[in-house]
Formats: structure tokens, sequence, C-alpha cells
């Protein structure tokens, strides 16, 4: 539940419960929340859940004095045909938007009339995944305030028989350790956390709730020697497979590196950490290669090597030495691994029960050699021929996921997102040990033709140690007296299993309906899914067409759906619907065709969503920018001085990190007599690493050792990486503080008015101190704002809205400025809040108390 801010006094939230019921890891999850309106007028109340990723929504409801209004799921045309006629009015919108790596953020709002309260109910469900051995209930709770009945409940039951189940959170103090209850018996388990007013308070005369982060459930089934089990409900059946014991196969890995120049600064650096852990751990038995790739492509060696001692300690002597430089050649990288690959297997020189994986890390697009993105899948595909398997790890934001995942999907592998954090050595580590210990390959799963049809998947490249396979289907007969089934796979021998299994018929006490139907429902739409992404052409449409068919039938908030809501009626008249949408991993910042809703619900307004990090830049006439990732949503303001002024942009004390800009204007003014400025000249200092960096539209300078280096290609300090691109950018990584790309608009040397200028964009600011400020500085730890009473504006297309923010109440303006990261020409439109009269009201302070005396001055 979450209120907002200038108005929590007003509305209490009364109960906040959570009850997951878990049946054959099939997990069903029921947030209910109620709130009351204290105030004696009707004001807006939200709602936001996080959920998992891999979760889809199937229900979601309102009662609002006596009357509940419930969500219908309809095909995503549709609804958001709904959707355009309720913003072309001006009303309200729901929304579904990413949380961080694992979640993403339901969020609603609804306006209640005084006094009176609403219940909110969302229920959504998954298919739990088994990671290193175990299952996880991830559950990310944050009420923002003390709870009258506050609840988490959880109930597994699990027909095998439960091995261990642990229950945590990231928020337990020892005093509320003990709260946390738990229940097991031979295959059910009951966890439960329910702390009262008081232990929810941060010190027994505070009003600030403890309860903010992450509660988690991890589990584990037992494993009979029968190497699997069966369970049957209501005519569908499920099978789990993860034998226990089997020896691990010997693997051939080859890793392809991306060092071109993107790769500059924390991210070059981590891919070095990261590679020499990874060495360290290939299996003695493993046969391993690497290739170095920027516009040319470098191998370790010809042929891959046998992981000894020796070869791996020379290999991370190798690793050490990469440094980033050029541009990204994809397309021949990876046909040199798979052609190493398969020479070498002509030629003898791997085992022969072994089996062949590709690992490719990139941040980036292909722009040399081959850059056709889907020649270069077809290319992947044709030459691997299902003899071995890509992994794909996409590093950062601006690599394109999507282009990854199929091209990985298509060659029995899977792709991950490694997000530019300071845990991305441990981001890369953890997946490489997801996939360091095959267990079997080719792994083929066979049913009886006669009792079963509509089978999920049950061909699989490999199975992995930590792992299980599942299949469901729909049994066509209920005689299950000669059920039998055969596994075939490769193993260190050829393994064959031909068995009447144990066949499981789970109390019906301890299930929800029909959740085996459910769960092969689930596992069918995302196969389905998977084909209309990366199949062939021809069952690419039929894919979709059934999954959207599933979809509706089984209430599924999918990439094909949304979750409509029509919200009551207020005073003001009625309101727009409510619309939930299922977001994927590939709709993140850059891709083409990414819209979702603003997160200020009261605003009604689609807009392009902002990258998974802040962004905070000045640009043009000077026009600051602050994107809001966890908003979905961005601010912006203009400063207008006369040219000449130095401006403080960001400023770390405990640190020493200075960021000025200096303004300049036109050539002359113009005829309609407006004078425009802009940021000519920035200058960078930062004391501890004994650095001071000037940037100005003609030259770059670098003073270092009270020495000054006119910067061409190259950073002559190693406190600070610079990524110059000619006429274009230069990309700036001071260490273990800050990273910011400066850019060079060129303006054409006959204009009459115009003349170049520069924009300052901030990359990277998590490691800077709590007291960092500046005008853009200020917002690096975030800004808690709150968007309503959208009016018509003096423009139709911008209208206007009441902001509440650090107390003011400020009149602003709906509209946009243009990010020219990507496209230095035209730029791309970002929808924000204009703040007017330079920020005031936003920024603290007025604009003039930033003015300093000179560029590398405090004051």
């Amino acid at each position: 539940m979450y209120v907002d801010a200038h108005s929590v006094q007003m509305v209490e939230v009364l109960s906040v419960k959570l009850h997951c019921t878990v049946a054959s890891r099939f997990a069903h999850t029921v947030m209910t929340s109620t709130a009351l309106n204290k105030a004696n007028s009707s004001q807006e109340i939200f709602f936001e859940v996080d959920l998992p990723k891999t979760a889809f929504i199937t229900n979601f409801s309102m009662e609002i004095e006596g009357q509940i209004y419930v969500g219908v799921v309809n095909e995503k045309e549709q609804a958001k045909k709904q959707y355009e006629k309720a913003v072309s009015s001006g009303r309200t919108a729901g929304l579904v938007k990413a949380s961080g790596r694992k979640m993403e953020k339901f969020s609603v709002s609804v306006n209640i009339a005084a006094k009176s309260n609403v219940t909110f109910i969302l229920t959504y469900e998954e298919l739990l995944q088994r990671k290193f051995g175990k299952y996880e209930i991830l559950t990310r709770i944050n009420p923002k305030q003390l709870v009258q009945n506050f609840q988490i409940v959880a109930d597994i039951y699990e027909p095998q028989g439960i091995a261990f189940v642990d229950a945590h959170a990231t928020f337990l103090t020892n005093e509320l350790l003990p709260l946390v209850e738990k229940t097991v018996t031979d295959n059910k388990a009951h966890i439960s956390f329910s702390p009262t007013l008081d232990q929810q308070r941060k010190c027994p005369e505070c009003d600030g709730s403890l309860i903010n982060g992450d509660f988690i459930i991890k589990y584990d089934v037992k494993r009979a020697s029968s190497l699997g089990d069966i369970q049957i409900v209501n005519g569908y059946f499920v099978h789990f497979f993860a034998p226990p014991d089997l020896p691990r196969i010997r693997k051939n890995v080859v890793f392809v590196i991306d060092r071109s120049g993107s790769m500059a600064g924390p991210k070059m650096i981590q891919t070095r950490v990261a590679m020499e852990s990874i060495l360290s751990d290939v299996h003695p038995d493993d046969y391993f290669g690497i290739i170095l790739f920027d516009r040319s492509i470098e191998p370790w060696k010809q042929s891959l090597t046998k992981a000894t001692e020796e070869n791996v300690d020379e290999a991370i002597k190798f690793v050490r030495q990469i440094y980033p430089r050029g541009t990204t050649n994809i397309n021949d990288s990876v046909m040199k691994a798979i052609h190493m690959l398969q020479d070498d297997r002509r030629n003898k020189k791997l085992p022969e029960r072994s089996v062949d994986m590709i690992i490719l890390l990139t941040d980036g697009m292909p722009n040399e050699g081959e850059s056709n993105l889907q020649r270069i899948q077809q290319n992947v595909c044709e030459a691997i021929g299902g003899n071995m398997t890509l992994f794909c790890l996409g590093f950062g934001d601006d690599v394109d996921y999507s282009f990854l995942d199929v091209m990985a999907k298509q060659n029995n592998g899977v792709a991950r997102r490694i997000y530019e954090a300071s845990d991305a050595t441990l981001q890369l580590q953890g997946f490489y040990d997801e996939v360091a210990s095959p267990l079997l390959s080719a792994v083929d799963l066979r049913y009886p033709d006669n009792a079963v049809d509509s089978l999920t998947p049950h061909h699989f490249s490999q199975l992995f140690n930590g792992s299980e396979i599942v299949v469901a289907g729909r049994l066509s007969e209920n005689d299950m007296d000669n059920f039998l089934v055969e596994v075939f796979g490769h193993s260190s021998v050829w393994f064959e299993l031909v068995t009447d299994w144990d066949v499981i018929y789970p109390e019906k006490d301890y299930i929800f309906g029909d959740f085996t139907e459910r769960l092969w429902a689930y596992l069918t739409i995302q196969q389905l899914l998977e084909t209309s992404k990366s199949g062939p052409a021809e069952e690419k449409s039929n894919a979709t067409a059934k999954a959207l068919e599933m979809s509706l039938k089984y209430s599924f908030v999918t990439p094909l759906t949304s979750m409509v809501v029509t919200k009551p009626e207020t005073e003001e008249g009625p309101s727009g619907p409510l619309i939930a949408d299922k977001l994927t991993e590939g709709r993140t910042a850059g891709e083409a065709g990414r819209r979702t809703q603003l997160s200020s619900p009261q605003s009604g307004y689609m807009t392009t969503a902002a990258a998974p990090h802040p962004t905070y830049f000045v640009d043009g006439d000077p026009h600051f920018m602050i994107e809001l990732p966890e908003r979905e949503d961005a601010l912006c303001f203009n400063i207008n001085e006369s040219p000449g002024t130095i401006f403080n942009l960001v400023k770390d004390p405990s640190i020493g990190l200075l960021v000025n800009g200096q303004t300049i204007g036109d050539k002359m003014v113009a005829p309609d007599g407006k004078v425009n400025t802009y940021f000519g000249r920035l200058g960078v200092v930062h004391h501890s690493l004994g650095v001071r960096l000037e940037v100005t539209t003609e030259y770059i300078n670098l003073h270092s050792d009270s020495t000054i280096h006119s910067i061409s290609t190259f950073s002559p300090n190693p406190s600070v990486d610079l990524l110059l691109t000619k006429d274009r950018s230069v990309k700036v990584t001071l260490r273990d503080s800050v990273k910011f790309v400066i850019l060079l608009h060129k303006v054409w040397k006959m204009h009459p008015y115009h003349q170049d200028y520069l924009g300052f964009y901030t990359l990277d600011s998590h490691l800077l101190s709590p007291s960092v400020h500046g005008l853009l500085g200020q917002f690096y730890h975030g800004i808690e704002f709150e968007v309503g009473d959208l009016r018509p504006g003096e423009v139709p297309e911008k209208p206007d809205a009441t902001m509440y923010v650090k107390g003011h109440q400020l009149n602003v303006t709906r509209g946009w400025q243009r990010d020219f990261r990507k496209d230095l020409k035209r730029g791309k439109n970002v929808p924000c809040w204009f703040i007017h009269s330079n920020g005031t009201g936003l920024i603290d302070g007025s604009a003039e108390d930033y003015i300093v005396s000179g560029l590398f001055k405090t004051v």
C-alpha cells in the first residue's frame, strides 16, 4: 500500500495481508489491503504491489462502500482503445512497470469519499523455478506506515515431501526474528509473520515502520530414487524430473567477450574480475576457449584447452590484459567460436561424451561487419545446427536484449541481463554457476500417445545440477494402470529409463482447485510466447493466436493481454479504466515500441519508459532533466541567466568532486529578441584523484600532476577513463565515484545566430555520498513528489497539473525535452513535468544560489 506524501496523515492503512499458497511448485498469491480516508473530503488513495517478473496477474478487484469493481482480462489492442479513449478525455489509468531486477510493480489509484474505506485485492500466479537446489518465494513489502493488521502467510503443499524450508527477510531485526513462525510436516509447511503495531516501529516513539524490504522463503522437496514423480488432478498431469546423484557431464565452453569502446570503465573492470573467478572454477576435466572482440577478433588460442592449473593461470593472465577499444562485431566473433568448437570436434580434440556451449557477453549493438540483427541470428542458427548451446549475457541498458534473447533461444540457450551496478561481477559469476554443471544433455521425455495430449515442451538440451525439468499435459483417458514413461538423455554414459512411475494424487484439502490445469496453461503459454518470438516464421502467427486465446481463457495478464478495471464515478464525473499490462525483459529504454503508462495515475498520459537507472542531464537552452525510472516519469526545468554565468551542477564535498558549467549565448540576438543560452564550457574537479578536466566545444584538457594533457584518443591518468568519439562525445569515468558523458552539438558555422554547445549527462552516480548537491546533484538520491488535478493548459497538448514536492504546491505543465544520447542530430522526446520560474520550488533555494565565481571554484 502506498499513499501520496502530502496526505499521508489523512489516510490510514488498516490492513495488509499477503497469502501465498503453493501446490507442487505452482504459487497462487493474494495481496489484500484496506485503507481508510480519514479526511473530511475525498482524496486519491494509491495501491502498489511488487510482484515477480515471472508471475502472471490473474485478478484484481476493489471494494468501495459495498460495491465491488472486478478486473477483466482483454486483448491488449482492445484494452488499448479503452485506455486511449479515457486519456483523450483527461481521465486516469493504472499500470504495471519495472521495479528492479526480479520484480515489476502494479500500481493503481482511486478517489475515495470522506470517511470511507477501500479494499484492494490483487492475485497473481507463477511456477516456482528450481535454481541451485531450491525454490524461492520472493515478496517485496513496503507499507510506508504502521499497519494495524499486518500479516504474511505462506502454505506450501508438496506431495513428494518437503526436504527443508527457510524463511528470512532483509528487514528482520533480532526483535522481529522470533515472529517468523514456521511449522513443517512431511509434505506441508506453514510460514507466518504478523508483527503488532509496536513491533513494526523503528523506535518506541517513532511512527516510521521497519517493514521495508524482501521477505524470502526457500525450500526444496525430497527426491525419491524413482527419479521423479507425476501428479494428477482433474484430468491434467504434471511431471517433475530432477534425478539426484547423477554425475556431471564434461563441457567445452568458449567465452566470447566484448571489448569494444563502450565497455570502458567499471564494466570492463568487473568483467575482468568475473572472468578470473569463473576461469578458476572451470572443472579440470572441462575444455575452454576465450575470444575477445571489437572490430577485430582475437582468440586466446586457436583451439580449446583443457582446464589444467597451468592453462587456467595462463588464461587469467590473458584476461587481465583486456582493454576496451573499437567497435562491435558480434557476428564474426560468435561464428569464430562455433567454428572453433566444430573444428575441435572434427579433429577429435574434445571428449566424445561432452556438451558444447558458447557464452557471449556484450553491452551494445553490432556496428561492425554484419549489423542486420535478423541475418546475424540466421547465420548463427544455421552454423550451430542444434549441436551446441548459446548463452547470451547483455551488459547494461544500451544492449538490444530482445535480439540476444531470440538468438539464445534459437540455439537452446537463455539470455540474461547483467545490470550495471557494483555487484555486476557477482551477477556474471552467478550465471556461470547455473550452467557450470550439466548432468544430462539431449533429454527426451516420452509419454504414451494414447494416454496424453497437449504436452508442454518435453525435449530439453540440458539438465543442469540444482535445476528441474517440468512437463505438463492433458490426459486423454483416465486409465493410468499402464502409464509408461520413457526418458532418454546423454549423461557421462547413454541414459535411458523406462518405468512405471509412481503416480501421486494430491490431497484435495491441500490444493487450490484446478492447479494442474493452470500450471499446464502457464507452461503452454510460456512456450507459445517463445515460439512467437524465436520460432520459424510460419509458426509465429499461429503461436501468437493460440497464446492469446489461452491467456483470455485462463485470465492471465501476458504480453498479449491487459487487465481492465472500470473505476467508480466521482463527483467530477466518470473515471477512466485502469489498465495493467505485462512487461517483458526486452521492454527497456531504447527499444522501439516501448510505451507504458505514467506512475502518477492521475495524469493519464502515455510516456516513453525511463532507463532502469536514473538519468540526470542538462542540454539545450539549458534544459535540466531528471528521469526517474521508479516512477516511469521525469521532471524538467530551465535556467535562464545571462551568457558567461557559471553554475554548480554537482558538488560532493565528501570526496572532493565538483562539476561546474559556464553558459554561452548566441552570436547575436535573434529578430524575435529572445536570448538563448547554452553550456559551452564544463569544468570537473576530483580532489581525491588529483584530476581537473576542462571540456569546451573546441578542446579537452586534463590537468593531472601539475601537467596539462590535451586529450585526443586516450587518458594519461589511471584514475580517469576517457572514451572520446570524434566530433560527438566524451564519456568520463572517475574511479569509484561517477560516470558521465558530455555531448558536443555541432552547429553550421555560417549560422547567423547559433553556435556549438555542450550537453552533460550523468550515467552513474550511485557511489556518491548522501551530501552530494548542485543543480543536478541534489536529485541523485531521489525525490518524492505527487501530481494531481490535471486540467487544460494554455496549449491543448500541454495540460497543467498541481505538483506536491518538498512541501510546495506548484503549477506544472506537461511537456517534453529531448535526450540526445542515442541520436545527436534529432534527439528523442522524453515527456516530463515542467516546473516554471527557473525550477523554483523543485530545486533547493533559487537558481542564483548555484552561481560560482570560476569554472573550478566552489563559491
